[in-house]
Order: C-alpha cells, then structure tokens, then sequence
C-alpha cells in the first residue's frame, strides 16, 4: 500500500461523481453517498439536496469529509478522503453551481459509463421540486492511498 500523490487523489476525484459524505449530527457521526462534481475552478466538491439533517448538521459543523474507493479486489483499490468546509450557497449564483454540477456529472457519467443523461433525476435521487440546498465543501486537504499487487 502507498500513499497517492495529491494529483493522482485529485484524478480519481475528478473521474468519480458519488462519494461519501461524512459529517457530525447531535455528536455522532453520519456517513451517507451523494452525489457530487469536483470543481478544479474552485477546488471544491460541488452538490446539492432537500432541508434535513445532513443539512442542518453542516450548517451547525462546517468541517466535513468526503471520501470514495475504487475497489477491484482486497489487493487492488484506490481510495481519496477529502477534508474541507461546506459553504451553502444563494440566488443566482447557487442556480449557476447548479447547471455546472449537473453538465459536470453527465460528463463523467459519460466518460466512465458510456451514458449521457438529460436529466439530474436520471443521477440523483432528489428532487427539484422543492427549493434544492446547493452547497460546495471547499476542499483543505486531499489524501489517498492505493494498493496494487
């Protein structure tokens, strides 16, 4: 097992689109899969959801995590963690992160599946039916080890 340097965590952020969130609610730790879309602009990680907890709890503790692993088998995987603030964002702008998120992840999904959807709803779960909670972690640090034997 070795570490990765930041540029190779950085590439396999960038060609993934669902991770895993960590965040702190009421003193215990969640981790739940979103999807996201790795702004290299604003070297953040970009998504959006419904009011809920995951929500209030990075509004109440704005340190969170994100990780993924690409696993082949016990002794080939890569995996990346990234640490970073989540920031909540507004009106016009927040609608702009919106439509980069979305063309960003149908690019990935397009590059590593083969499939170009037209709709969020065809990669996500939420709805856009209520007012969504766009929302960036903007990334402090970036880690990641692989293994290959």
């Amino acid at each position: 097992m070795k570490d990765l340097k930041t540029f190779e965590a950085i590439y396999i952020l960038k060609n993934n689109y669902i991770g895993n969130l960590s965040y702190v609610w009421k003193n215990k730790p969640y981790v739940i899969p979103i999807t996201y879309y790795f702004d290299e602009e604003t070297y953040s990680l970009i998504s959006y959801s419904g009011e809920g907890h995951k929500i209030e709890a990075m509004r109440t503790n704005n340190f969170v995590s994100m990780g993924l692993a690409e696993i082949e088998s016990a002794n080939k995987w890569e995996s990346v963690l990234a640490h970073g603030e989540f920031e909540e964002l507004n009106g016009a702008y927040a609608k702009k992160v919106l439509h980069k998120f979305a063309n960003g992840v149908k690019k990935v999904m397009f590059i590593k599946e083969d499939k170009y959807p037209d709709l969020i709803s065809d990669f996500s779960s939420k709805t856009l039916s209520r007012k969504p909670i766009i929302y960036r972690i903007k990334i402090s640090e970036i880690t990641g080890k692989v293994r290959t034997y």
